[in-house]
C-alpha cells in the first residue's frame, strides 16, 4: 500500500490506528485489535498495524467506508452537558430509557462522542466532542485529568476515613483514591464534601465511600479537568464550549489547538432549535436544593 497521490498533493500521511481513534471508532488499542482482526481494509486490501494513510487512501470498518477528510483534519467541538437524574449515558437504550444524546443537536457528517460516563442517578457535567482522539486523552488515566463531584454522603465521616480515602483503599477491581477531600456543609446525617480523583471507573466515587461504611445519597460531577460546570447552565441544558476553553482543554493532554469549525445555516438552526428544547425533569429533581458548582475541592493533589 501506498501514498503516492497523497504524498504528491503534499499531505501528510498518519497511522491508521491514530486517525481512526480521531473519527471516533474507539481507542487506538481497540483499533489495533479491529486491525488485527481483519476488520479494517485499506485500498480494498487488508490492513496492517503501522499503515500510514492520506486523503487518497480508501478505508472500511467492517465493510463501511470512513470519511478519511474529516478524520485527518476533522474540526473540534465541544459541550458541556448538565446531565439530569434518569437519563444514561449511551445512544440506545434496550429499556427505553431516556439518553444524554437525545438532546444534543444533530450534525452532518459528524458524531457526538462522550467523554466518560454518568451513571443513571448521577447528575451533572458531561463533556461531548467531535474528535474521538481528544476524547480517548481525556479519559485515559495515563493523562491524570482529574474530575471533581460534589456528593453527599449520609452518615458519620471521620477525619480517619478522609485518611483512608486520600491513601487508597482496595475496591473489587483494584486499588482507588481520591486526591483531594474538601468538607463543604451539612447537617446531622447529611455532609456535603467535594472530592477529586484521576480516573473514571464505574461507580467508583460510590464505591470508594460505601467502603467506610456510608452510603452516597446525591452525586454530582461540577468539573472535568479544566471545565467547570457553569451555574447559568440547569438540568438538561448544554452549550458549546468557545474557542479559547476548546484550546485549554487539548493542551491538557497534548493535542494542538484545532480551529472549532464554523457552523453551516443548516446546523445553526439544528443547533437553536435544540437549546430551546425545555427539559423534562423527572418530579424529585423539582425543588431540590442544588450543589455548588465546582468551588469544593481544588486541582488534584496528594
Amino acid at each position: 500500500m501506498t501514498n503516492e497521490k497523497a504524498e504528491q498533493k503534499g499531505a501528510q500521511p498518519e497511522r491508521l490506528q491514530k486517525v481512526l481513534a480521531r473519527a471516533g471508532l474507539g481507542s487506538r488499542r481497540a483499533i489495533e485489535g479491529m486491525i488485527s482482526d481483519g476488520r479494517v481494509e485499506v485500498n480494498d486490501q487488508k490492513a496492517e498495524l503501522g499503515v500510514r494513510v492520506g486523503p487518497s487512501d480508501r478505508v472500511a470498518v467492517d465493510g463501511r467506508p470512513v470519511n478519511l477528510e474529516r478524520a485527518l483534519s476533522p474540526p473540534r467541538r465541544v459541550i458541556a452537558y448538565n446531565k439530569p437524574e434518569g437519563e444514561v449515558t449511551t445512544r440506545k437504550d434496550p429499556e427505553g430509557r431516556p439518553t444524554v444524546f437525545d438532546r444534543l443537536p444533530k450534525l452532518q457528517g459528524q458524531r457526538w462522542i462522550a467523554v466518560g460516563r454518568l451513571d443513571v442517578t448521577t447528575t451533572g457535567l458531561l463533556l461531548f466532542t467531535t474528535d474521538g482522539e481528544l476524547a480517548n486523552r481525556l479519559m485515559h488515566p495515563s493523562w491524570g485529568v482529574d474530575r471533581e463531584y460534589a456528593v453527599r454522603v449520609f452518615g458519620e465521616v471521620t477525619e480517619e476515613m478522609v485518611q483512608r480515602l486520600l491513601d487508597g483503599v482496595e475496591l473489587e477491581d483494584g486499588r482507588a483514591c481520591f486526591t483531594d477531600v474538601v468538607y463543604s456543609g451539612g447537617s446531622g446525617q447529611n455532609q456535603w464534601f467535594h472530592v477529586a480523583l484521576m480516573e473514571g471507573r464505574n461507580r467508583e466515587v460510590r464505591r470508594l465511600w460505601e467502603s467506610q461504611g456510608v452510603k452516597v445519597s446525591r452525586l454530582k460531577r461540577v468539573r472535568y479537568g479544566p471545565v467547570f460546570l457553569p451555574n447559568r447552565l440547569s438540568a438538561g441544558r448544554w452549550e458549546e464550549l468557545k474557542q479559547a476553553d476548546v484550546d485549554v482543554l487539548s493542551e491538557t493532554v497534548g493535542l494542538d489547538p484545532v480551529p472549532v469549525a464554523a457552523k453551516t445555516p443548516t446546523e445553526k438552526h439544528r443547533f437553536q432549535r435544540a437549546q430551546r428544547k425545555r427539559p423534562a425533569l423527572k418530579p424529585a429533581e423539582k425543588g431540590r436544593s442544588r450543589p455548588s458548582g465546582g468551588k469544593g475541592a481544588r486541582r488534584s493533589r496528594r
